[in-house]
């Protein structure tokens, strides 16, 4: 996962709609299932996917009164912790 990458799919989702990242998200889930992708296409695939649902975690929390520079830091923590585990 990319902070910068997160941050800006949180613009996006602010300036238009996340039914467009939930949407997206649905389309690059279902190309995964295609037999024929190379393991690195996949992982390229996985890590758009993640940095996605990432930025809805993010935008969920804004919504929840936390302002964006606290529910980055706080996702990324998250996932740091989680890693480190």
């Amino acid at each position: 996962m990319k902070l910068p990458v997160i941050k800006h799919l949180v613009d996006f989702i602010e300036e238009n709609d996340q039914d467009y990242i939930i949407e997206a998200t649905e389309v690059l889930e279902a190309l995964t299932e295609l037999p024929s992708l190379k393991d690195e296409e996949l992982d390229v695939i996985g890590e758009l996917i993640s940095n996605m649902y990432g930025a809805l975690e993010v935008h969920q929390a804004m919504k929840s009164g936390t302002d964006k520079k606290t529910a980055l830091n706080s996702f990324m923590q998250r996932v740091l912790g989680s890693i480190d585990k």
